[in-house]
């Protein structure tokens, strides 16, 4: 078994700006009927309060049957972090500026420890110490901050601003460019993961 997730990130949002621009998506999909607006003991994490799914929950995913699940709610989370996709690891990190991907496991799943080394430290620079969270490239040797890597199934993303939806089915497509949309055109990755 397991909880189920998928996350959207806002990679362009700015601490600044995040609280804002969490209401504003908030308040649309309430104004929607897509999640509810009282807040309930219904997702992981944080404070465990979030929003259920609301009557017109269904413009957001694929599939239109009613989640039945206690975890089923959406949580806003604003502040630095390093969003990841929960059980198991990233297969690979692709560096910023030459664009060469860094292979992190072998060929049956095993993290590979000299692979890993330039990150080592990094997101928890990032994230908890308000670093840059430097990585010099393997491959290139120049330096970049832990933010502007990008990983193999979209399995981390660092933001300011990310929106989870518990337990619900696979959102569409067009769901997650709107929320692009209403967040000014912002840059967005889908993380799905499970705990």
């Amino acid at each position: 078994m397991g909880d189920y997730f998928q996350t959207i990130v806002d990679l362009d949002a700015t601490e600044r700006d995040a609280q804002e621009l969490g209401a504003r998506v908030l308040d649309w999909l309430i104004a929607d009927g897509i999640v509810a607006a009282e807040r309930t003991d219904c997702v992981l994490g944080g404070d465990g309060y979030g929003h259920a799914p609301g009557p017109h929950f269904t413009k957001a995913v694929d599939d239109p049957d009613p989640v039945d699940l206690w975890t089923n709610g959406f949580h806003v989370q604003t502040g630095r972090t390093v969003f990841d996709s929960g059980q198991g690891d990233a297969g690979a990190a692709t560096c910023p500026l030459c664009r060469t991907e860094i292979r992190l496991v072998d060929e049956v799943w095993e993290p590979i420890e000299s692979a890993w080394g330039p990150f080592e430290g990094r997101f928890q620079d990032w994230a908890e110490d308000g670093g840059e969270g430097i990585v010099h490239c393997p491959s290139c040797a120049r330096p970049s901050g832990i933010d502007r890597w990008s990983w193999e199934d979209d399995y981390y993303a660092c933001g300011h601003l990310g929106f989870t939806f518990w337990g619900w089915a696979e959102l569409t497509s067009d769901f997650t460019r709107e929320i692009g949309r209403r967040l000014g055109g912002h840059r967005t990755v889908l993380l799905a993961g499970k705990l």
